[in-house]
């Protein structure tokens, strides 16, 4: 399997990150708004897709950020 080159880690990382964090988030979010009632299914992908176009480019803009704080804040050596 053909590997992706290390210069676009931080972009497959906010891809899944984004991903799974908006994913569950929505799942979660949609539950409390609506229950396990019918329609959950089509009600979860329609916010999760939502959510998924806004949190990709968030995380892609937030997560250097948010690695160059954690790496002021804890000791790596």
């Amino acid at each position: 399997m053909a590997r992706i080159k290390r210069r676009y880690y931080t972009l497959v990382f906010a891809l899944f990150m984004s991903f799974f964090m908006s994913t569950m988030m929505s799942a979660v979010i949609t539950v409390v708004n609506t229950g396990l009632t019918e329609g959950f299914f089509d009600r979860w992908l329609h916010a999760g897709l939502v959510a998924w176009v806004i949190a990709f480019p968030l995380v892609s803009v937030i997560a250097p950020v948010a690695h160059w704080i954690t790496r002021k804040l804890v000791e790596t050596e």
